[in-house]
């Protein structure tokens, strides 16, 4: 396939919204004029797209259907005249370090240096559709899934550099070779930065994979090495601009109030006249489910948004989700709980009921777990303009830019390719980012930014968020396991009850199991040989959505939380019962024994500390997103509430690109499983949740954090994940833990909704 794009700039009309190019350097806040915006990165003589006479728009159309995802060096790749390179990452940054490791992998193989690299999120376009025809952050997918496109990627580029230089020394193609940053020819002494040679290049076709030649593993400078992040100096001197951060001329600031519950509608509006006169106020709008005001600051907006008097009609019978008067999180225990029947079976092996029926003893269990915020640090916002030609310009938070080009587009009633998406860094993100129906303000700022014929920045306010966040998922499970007359499993029935966010927002098809609802409990890979595990579906009256470690978040709880009670009913230590249905597998096996040791050996407990607190140790093991992943707690007990001193973390992503990053990555995710394991709980009551704000939804507080240690262990198996894996072994180490201290099972998370009296 030959690369059908002239020489020139890049796409105009976007702005840098990664390293160096988040803004302006001395750290002021971005201000955006059209002029000014539009003229953003012209000038540089680069290997990379060209659209010279187009408007941003067209620069976003997928003219090319037969384009194949992650070739076009073109799309992805600016390399200046000063040798440094724009990429364009089809994924967006949230803290996940996606900005650095994938120059990483780029520059291993293009030969450059990824300190040199600027990076920014690619706009919508059919180049970065690498998921099987689609594209989003999500599911620890960014880095495993495009590795080996982008490392051909990076190859191709160089390939064409090569090429080029080749014809300017007048030398063989064999003859030359590559240094970071230049093409030497060895034999005359000659050489040439790519900055010299990336205008010619640009002019050639695309070579045939089969004619690049990857670096051997052995030879790998930059992949596998603990890089320094790339995003963290803008962030650290406060240069970074996140979607809450820009400004464009003329633009009104815009807040809103929401309906209590969802579904219900503005009625009249009491003191509407009063609030229209309030300083700074532009105008009042009525929108779906809430009433926005538009004023000249945000401050204003926010003020006037929460005095308005509204009276709130009930939602339409039959309207989709309306959130029901009475729903209670407590009402959706018990119903998940009691529910009737086996489920629809997603995994099977052997005969469950007749291993059930001859079991020498027979374990049962039921556990729950409660809605969840994503409670990130940035708060939604949308910031959209209308622009003379009729695109619609949008800055938003967002995981999935085609989708939420396909979803303002629906809103804005116009063609997909009328909408230009901006997809700045991410103040933390989780799963927030994605299209949840009500759950994002962009819906809300088009409308409102039509009306005023001006731009529209709308920020919800962390009350808000609070009242329209997709939470994760209410869920139960329901456990059967049944023992030889060694103590030795030799049955188990789960059965997950609930709804799960893939069937809700990408369908069910009827009798069959949503993988989101019993991933943690299916694919476990304990040599147990009768085994069902089964979907019972019941819908959720609550918008729910994808949470960091989806299913797993707390799937992994419930079932090595009472992988530890069949130990406990079978006279087995759980350490000793894991590694033994773990045998025939060398790499988990590995793994377990991997963690114990950096814990300095497996101990149980109770025992007494050095600080002569009573302490206990629980063990747990995962397997999310294509890695595996042993954590062993250890718990202590003060003041009746659960003290978590050490976590000790082994994970094993079959391969590695920057171990500090995992390194961080993991004990970022303790951090929020550990959170979610001791205090977070989202509480509906009459069908409003009843936190507003970290008052009322408190988070892990850093002087509840534990010392956090990690192990990387690189077995060679294919890339796993690595933004999520880390979470689910959190709360069941911790509950197990707690239970061989206190000798006091606890099947429901928080932790602090348990008091605890002592240890064991």
């Amino acid at each position: 396939m030959t690369d059908q794009s002239p020489l020139g700039s890049g796409p105009p009309g976007r702005q840098k919204a990664g390293h160096r190019n988040a803004g302006h350097r001395d750290g002021s806040i971005l201000k955006l004029s059209r002029r000014g915006f539009l003229g953003a990165s012209a000038g540089a003589l680069v290997l990379g797209v060209a659209l010279p006479g187009r408007g941003p728009a067209q620069a976003q159309e997928a003219e090319e259907p037969a384009i194949e995802p992650g070739t076009r060096v073109s799309a992805f790749l600016e390399i200046r005249p000063d040798g440094s390179v724009l990429f364009r990452t089809p994924f967006i940054e949230g803290g996940q370090g996606v900005f650095t490791a994938l120059p990483q992998v780029v520059g291993e193989e293009l030969d450059v240096d990824p300190a040199h690299f600027t990076v920014e999120c690619a706009p919508p376009g059919p180049d970065y559709l690498l998921f099987d025809g689609i594209r989003f952050t999500g599911g620890s997918m960014s880095v495993r899934r495009s590795y080996d496109r982008m490392r051909t990627l990076g190859a191709s580029a160089r390939h064409m550099l090569l090429q080029a230089a080749a014809t300017r020394l007048d030398v063989p193609f064999a003859e030359l070779s590559t240094e970071p940053g230049r093409v030497v020819h060895a034999a005359s002494g000659r050489s040439l930065a790519y900055g010299d040679v990336a205008e010619a290049a640009a002019s050639l076709p695309l070579p045939d994979p089969a004619d690049l030649t990857l670096r051997a593993r052995a030879d790998f400078r930059w992949i596998g090495a603990s890089v320094s992040r790339l995003d963290i100096p803008d962030k650290a001197t406060g240069k970074a601009q996140f979607a809450i951060d820009l400004s464009l001329d003329d633009m009104l600031h815009g807040a809103v109030q929401h309906a209590p519950r969802l579904r219900m509608e503005p009625g009249a509006i009491a003191n509407e006249a009063q609030v229209r006169d309030m300083p700074g106020v532009h105008s009042i709008h009525r929108l779906p489910g809430a009433v926005g005001v538009l004023a000249d600051s945000w401050w204003r907006a926010h003020r006037a948004a929460e005095t308005l008097q509204i009276d709130w009609t009930e939602a339409e019978p039959g309207a989709d989700h309306a959130m029901p008067a009475d729903f209670s999180s407590e009402e959706r225990t018990a119903t998940l709980s009691a529910a009737p029947g086996e489920g629809i079976a997603f995994e099977a092996n052997g005969d469950v009921r007749a291993a059930l029926d001859s079991a020498a003893t027979v374990v049962e269990a039921t556990y729950t777990a409660p809605y969840l915020a994503h409670a990130q640090l940035e708060p939604p916002s949308a910031l959209v303009r209308w622009n003379d030609d009729g695109t619609l310009e949008m800055w938003v938070p967002n995981q999935a830019p085609e989708m939420f080009q396909g979803a303002a587009a629906k809103a804005a009633g116009i063609a997909p390719e009328k909408v230009i998406i901006h997809s700045p860094m991410l103040g933390g993100f989780f799963g927030r980012h994605f299209i949840y129906d009500t759950a994002n303000p962009f819906p809300q700022a088009i409308p409102m930014a039509k009306a005023a014929g001006r731009p529209v920045k709308l920020i919800w306010s962390r009350e808000q968020e609070f009242l329209r966040d997709a939470v994760r998922p209410l869920g139960v499970a329901r456990f059967r396991a049944g023992l030889d007359e060694n103590g030795l499993p030799v049955a188990l029935d789960a059965v997950a009850v609930g709804e799960g966010p893939m069937g809700r927002w990408f369908g069910r098809k009827p009798d069959t199991a949503d993988s989101s609802a019993v991933e943690g409990l299916s694919g476990k890979p304990y040599a147990i040989p009768n085994r069902r595990v089964a979907h019972l579906p019941i819908d959720d009256p609550a918008i729910i959505g994808f949470w960091r470690s989806v299913g797993h978040s707390m799937n992994d709880f419930f079932s090595e939380t009472f992988l530890d009670e069949m130990a406990d009913a079978g006279g087995q230590d759980p350490y000793a019962l894991r590694l033994r249905l773990l045998e025939d597998n060398a790499r988990l096996t590995t793994l377990l024994k991997a963690v114990a040791e950096l814990s300095g050996g497996w101990k149980r407990g109770p025992f007494t500390a050095d600080d002569g607190r009573r302490r206990a140790r629980g063990v747990a093991m995962a397997s999310p997103f294509g890695s595996e992943v042993a954590t062993i707690a250890e718990v202590s007990i003060a003041d009746g509430r659960v003290r978590v001193h050490d976590v000790w973390v082994a994970i094993d992503p079959g391969r590695i690109v920057n171990p500090a990053i995992i390194e961080a990555q993991v004990t970022g995710a303790v951090a929020i499983g550990l959170s979610a394991t001791l205090l977070e709980e989202v509480v509906y009551k009459d069908g409003v949740p009843q936190a507003r704000n970290y008052d009322g939804y408190p988070i892990l507080p850093p002087d509840q954090m534990p010392t956090v240690h990690v192990r990387i262990v690189e077995s060679g198996a294919p890339m796993g994940g690595i933004g999520e894996p880390g979470v689910p072994g959190v709360p069941p180490s911790v509950a197990n833990a707690v239970a061989a201290l206190t000798g006091r099972r606890v099947r429901s998370l928080p932790l602090s909704r348990t008091r605890f009296e002592g240890a064991a």
